[in-house]
């Protein structure tokens, strides 16, 4: 295969780690922390030992079947983008259709997950694979396919609202449009990191579609997203510990205005992968107030 007389070939697991980003926790984080948000509010502090198992487990496993599809949608861009083109499908030391046997198997082990759950949650989970395959198009032909990415990153929320309710509440939804408003704000930032790339190849990004407003519309991203956050409090009456959360997050937010606003790459990837102390934030004024309650 083209790639292997360039040096030696690593093993084929570590070939599989690096194409499902085993080795790079941050995306498993992103889609983690929202799941948790949704599961600790749903389940009033204290989520069934199974479904709670069960959405880690299953977030791990779809982020990883995300990363094996993707690379085979952008196999032929990747490539062509500095960042990018050393991974092991665009390299040529995995064939497509050994990416392809990953994501369909891995979405199989996270269906099975949700067989003991309710029909609702059935139906939810066909979509968010649907949504996780789908997503590497989108670049194609979306001017901000990173709010597409907030959906499928975050449709653990439905998710979790169905398996430990059996219903999706109004706040199940406004969480989820919180989670798209920040996933907008830290795959902007991501995408800040590649514009230059995605530029030449034609792919489609919101740093691009944002221009010069990028650090602007990244800000607004979060504002909306912690404003979206307040609403969900609000309904569910949260106490003061999760407000504590929100103001935490909303300091890291500020701090990471300090590290885009030159649009400098490495302060856009710094901003990108400190999006788990966000997440984190918010989890943790949920656990405290659930504690306190």
């Amino acid at each position: 295969m083209s790639g292997a007389s360039t040096g030696a070939v690593p093993p084929r697991w570590v070939l599989y780690a690096r194409l499902l980003r085993l080795h790079r926790p941050i995306g498993t984080l992103l889609l983690l922390w929202p799941t948790l948000w949704a599961l600790f509010v749903a389940g009033h502090g204290a989520p069934p030992p199974y479904e709670l198992f069960a959405f880690c487990l299953g977030t791990l496993l779809m982020r990883s079947a995300g990363c094996a599809i993707n690379d085979w949608a952008d196999r032929d861009f990747d490539r062509h983008v500095a960042r990018t083109k050393d991974r092991p499908l665009t390299a040529g030391l995995i064939r497509p259709n050994e990416a392809v046997a990953l994501f369909v198997g891995l979405s199989l082990l996270a269906l099975l997950l949700v067989l003991p759950m309710n029909g609702l949650t059935w139906a939810l989970a066909a979509v968010a694979a649907f949504l996780a395959a789908s997503y590497p198009f989108t670049k194609r032909f979306l001017a901000i396919p990173q709010a597409y990415l907030g959906i499928a990153f975050g449709f653990g929320i439905p998710m979790a609202w169905a398996a430990l309710q059996g219903t999706l509440p109004l706040s199940a939804w406004v969480m989820l449009a919180a989670n798209v408003c920040w996933a907008v704000a830290y795959d902007t930032e991501y995408a800040m990191v590649d514009r230059d790339d995605d530029l030449k190849i034609g792919i489609r990004t919101s740093a691009i579609t944002f221009g010069r407003h990028d650090v602007t519309a990244v800000m607004l991203a979060y504002a909306a997203a912690l404003g979206l956050l307040v609403l969900v409090g609000r309904i569910e009456e949260l106490g003061p510990a999760y407000d504590a959360g929100l103001l935490v997050a909303a300091g890291i937010a500020a701090y990471h205005w300090t590290l885009i606003r030159d649009r400098d790459r490495d302060g856009c990837f710094r901003a990108f992968n400190h999006n788990t102390w966000f997440g984190a934030a918010v989890f943790a004024g949920i656990l405290v107030d659930a504690t306190l309650a």
